[in-house]
């Protein structure tokens, strides 16, 4: 929770931090935004901002508040309980295989000296948060830029706003 009159501090950062490395799901919101003088593009200017300081969760969704009023902590609820079921979210291998395959027919796996990154399968080791197991020919050929995608393509697929991801290769 950020006060809004304050904005962002060291602290928000660190329990940020603490949250993502224990895997936790995680809601940014921005409390008294009551108290904050606003024009029409008010929220979109500190919304942007906020995401530049949580650059390393781009998952998490920023939602504005006010505890005083009880403006939108309705809507905070509901992604609380959102967030918290996708972060126990389930996904079958054979749904996982089949995403696998359309994702790597979008976008090939990298090569490196003639040799192409194949991913056999790929499955779901565990929740809280989602865990999972991308079974490859090399390791080494598996650019952190093709897991974003891969990341990227399973938070669409699967809906897993507000949960990290992990990926064991």
């Amino acid at each position: 929770m950020i006060d809004a009159l304050e904005g962002f501090t060291e602290q928000d950062s660190k329990v940020a931090g603490r949250a993502l490395e224990q895997g936790k799901g995680c809601i940014i919101a921005v409390n008294k935004w009551d108290a904050v003088e606003k024009d029409g593009h008010t929220m979109d200017i500190e919304r942007k901002k906020l995401m530049k300081h949580f650059s390393f969760m781009p998952y998490a969704p920023i939602i504005f508040i006010s505890a005083k009023t009880g403006q939108r902590v309705d809507n905070l609820m509901m992604n609380i309980v959102e967030v918290a079921l996708q972060n126990k979210r389930r996904v079958t291998t054979g749904m996982l295989n089949d995403f696998l395959g359309d994702a790597t027919a979008r976008v090939q796996p990298p090569s490196d000296k003639g040799r192409r990154l194949k991913i056999m399968y790929i499955t779901q080791a565990s929740t809280k948060p989602p865990t999972f197991i991308l079974f490859v020919n090399d390791k080494e050929l598996f650019h952190l830029s093709y897991l974003r995608y891969i990341e990227n393509q399973i938070r669409t697929a699967f809906d897993l706003t507000g949960t990290p991801v992990k990926f064991i290769i």
